[in-house]
């Protein structure tokens, strides 16, 4: 029977990787359903994998088996329970590795660090280091807030498609944390636009009033992440901002570049 381009290709990429192809499939299957939104059928998995339908079904029931995917009532298949371990250590960790340069971070801008992941629908802090000015703000680290209202937020939420945008705003609503929040989908597409444009992201007083925040996202980071700064609107002003966004940008991509050299040696 020929071998499909798809199956040759990873077979050829496990041989140079010294893997386990089975192995490799079954995390590529977790996180195409992860992209998928947490739920899918056989058939999708097998177009998009580019695998066939044994091989998969043979796959999907090792990890129900484990108790990382279970199958639903509908027979399609979600991601399971065992997940959120695997998940949320991973996201402690992640924060301890990025503590050195928020750190940094608060050493030349005088501000707040933070680090936060998208996770579903929700931005979860993971990591800060708080400002040494007797007037700060503090995040609890594990806390999980809107992405509307966010500079971390907004700079995550600018790399993905407006159509997901405005599927993930319809799921969460977008209440209004402060008079200044924005609370449509259009305003938040045009602020998306406008991140895009600088560079960088802005929460002015979006989430609670008195507080400027600016945020870029960790390029190439495993898991959606971004970097952020916050502090009093008196001291993060428009002449600050010109000053503080290069080094936002410059921690992130040396935190990436870490990040991706940590996955390298793993």
């Amino acid at each position: 029977m020929p071998t499909s381009s798809a199956s040759t290709t990873d077979a050829a990429k496990t041989a140079n990787s010294g893997g386990v192809q089975s192995l490799e499939r079954a995390f590529d299957l977790l996180e195409r359903m992860a992209d998928a939104g947490g739920e899918v059928g056989l058939s999708e998995l097998s177009v998009s994998s580019g695998l066939p339908l044994p091989t998969i079904h043979r796959l999907m029931r090792t990890l129900v088996a484990c108790g990382y995917v279970r199958q639903q009532p509908n027979r399609r298949y979600a991601l399971g329970p065992r997940l959120i371990r695997l998940g949320e250590s991973a996201s402690r960790l992640l924060g301890t590795w990025a503590r050195p340069y928020l750190a940094r971070l608060v050493e030349e801008t005088g501000e707040t660090a933070n680090m936060a992941l998208l996770d579903g629908d929700e931005i979860v802090y993971v990591a800060q280091v708080p400002s040494k000015h007797s007037m700060r703000m503090f995040t609890e680290v594990g806390r999980r807030v809107l992405p509307h209202s966010t500079g971390v937020g907004k700079a995550l939420l600018a790399h993905i498609p407006p159509e997901e945008v405005r599927a993930l705003l319809a799921r969460t609503g977008m209440p209004a944390a402060t008079e200044k929040t924005i609370t449509t989908p259009e305003g938040f597409l045009d602020a998306l636009e406008q991140v895009r444009r600088a560079g960088y992201a802005v929460d002015d007083n979006e989430q609670e009033i008195g507080v400027r925040c600016l945020a870029v996202s960790v390029p190439n980071s495993p898991t959606a992440a971004a970097v952020s700064i916050s502090g009093p609107a008196g001291r993060v002003t428009e002449e600050a901002t010109e000053k503080i966004v290069p080094i936002l940008q410059e921690v992130a991509r040396d935190l990436s570049t870490a990040l991706a050299s940590t996955a390298a040696q793993g």
